[in-house]
């Protein structure tokens, strides 16, 4: 595998973390997984506390800051590392959920942290429509989750396809996940290992075959 730190990014519930766990397997690479489960704040966010939303995306933009830059260390010796998110992820969750006066001094400290964290050498985008979304958030049933609605994951969808239909700061994998499962059969990893593998400069889009 000619690229050494890969981030696989996309909506909640589109298996971002499986398919990292996954291929680290078959690439026999490290992974940094998204520690969402430790954010105190995720709870008053999802059941619509005031001032949660904002306190939930400054902690996850610490949490993020924080692992990328023990990544940043590691990588000057160790292998290959996979990750479940890319640090631009804080922003646009950050323009989905907060209000004006937030976003401002949430920009500042973003702009602030940015600047020394690395970049991925590639990027992969999952993507899904937002039906499925809801069905694989139903499957893994989470209790947090469960106030997320259609409308908020739309709009989170639509936020994803915007950001990377403009995204050229790095090689960029496009995936349409809709048809596949990584876990059940192993071709389609295996598909996706092989598309990775032959990836070049620029965005290239993958739709694999619907079953």
């Amino acid at each position: 595998m000619k690229f050494h730190h890969l981030a696989v990014e996309g909506p909640i519930g589109v298996g971002k973390t499986t398919v990292v766990e996954l291929l680290a397997k078959q690439l026999e690479a490290e992974t940094v997984l998204e520690e969402w489960s430790t954010n105190p704040f995720l709870h008053g966010f999802y059941d619509g506390k005031h001032g949660a939303a904002f306190q939930a995306e400054l902690f996850f933009l610490l949490s993020r800051h924080r692992q990328l830059q023990e990544l940043q260390q590691r990588q000057l010796f160790s292998q290959a590392t996979l990750t479940d998110y890319m640090f631009e992820k804080s922003r646009l969750f950050a323009y989905l959920n907060l209000d004006d006066s937030e976003l401002l001094i949430f920009d500042k400290l973003y702009a602030l942290l940015a600047e020394s964290l690395p970049r991925p050498d590639l990027v992969l985008y999952l993507q899904a429509p937002t039906e499925v979304l809801q069905k694989r958030l139903a499957l893994r049933a989470r209790p947090e989750e469960r106030p997320l609605s259609g409308e908020y994951l739309s709009e989170l969808n639509r936020a994803y396809n915007h950001y990377f239909f403009h995204y050229s700061a790095t090689p960029l994998l496009v995936v349409n996940t809709a048809d596949v499962d990584f876990v059940q059969h192993a071709e389609d990893l295996d598909d996706l290992l092989k598309q990775l593998r032959n990836m070049g400069k620029g965005t290239q889009y993958y739709v694999p075959r619907a079953r």
